[in-house]
């Protein structure tokens, strides 16, 4: 192997250990939200079954937020414009709430019973998600 080719695949092996990082941080900040939010459900009894649930719903919306989220900041940007950002709260919610319905049609015991909820819980996950990437996600060049 040449002196590239390593560092192409030590940047590839970095780059998959962030997304693990990412996802961990999101399944960890989703957990946060039902331990939080009574109308946040996790369905299963077993440490392994909610561990799994967790980075199941977290791949979910992190999936729907990297679609979706783009597109409803394209389309509603006159509205973020008048409401200073906070219509972002209610998006996040609403993306929140249809990744549980996501979820709910692939059979993950994970269900939010409504937008209150939702919209609570993505803050929660939000804000947690934020505090443990500043504890955990640290680049090397800081």
């Amino acid at each position: 192997m040449t002196l590239s080719s390593d560092i192409a695949a030590l940047a590839w092996q970095d780059d998959r250990m962030k997304i693990l990082v990412k996802l961990v941080i999101a399944a960890v900040a989703v957990w946060v939200a039902t331990l939080l939010v009574p109308g946040i459900q996790l369905h299963t009894h077993s440490t392994a079954g909610k561990i799994a649930t967790l980075v199941v719903v977290a791949l979910i919306f992190g999936l729907v937020n990297a679609v979706l989220k783009p597109v409803a900041k394209a389309i509603g940007c006159l509205a973020y414009a008048i409401t200073l950002v906070l219509i972002s709260v209610v998006v996040n919610g609403l993306l929140f709430w249809l990744a549980s319905y996501i979820a709910g049609k692939l059979n993950v015991p994970f269900h939010i019973t409504g937008f209150v909820p939702a919209v609570i819980g993505a803050l929660i996950v939000g804000i947690v998600g934020w505090v443990l990437s500043l504890i955990l996600d640290r680049d090397s060049d800081h």
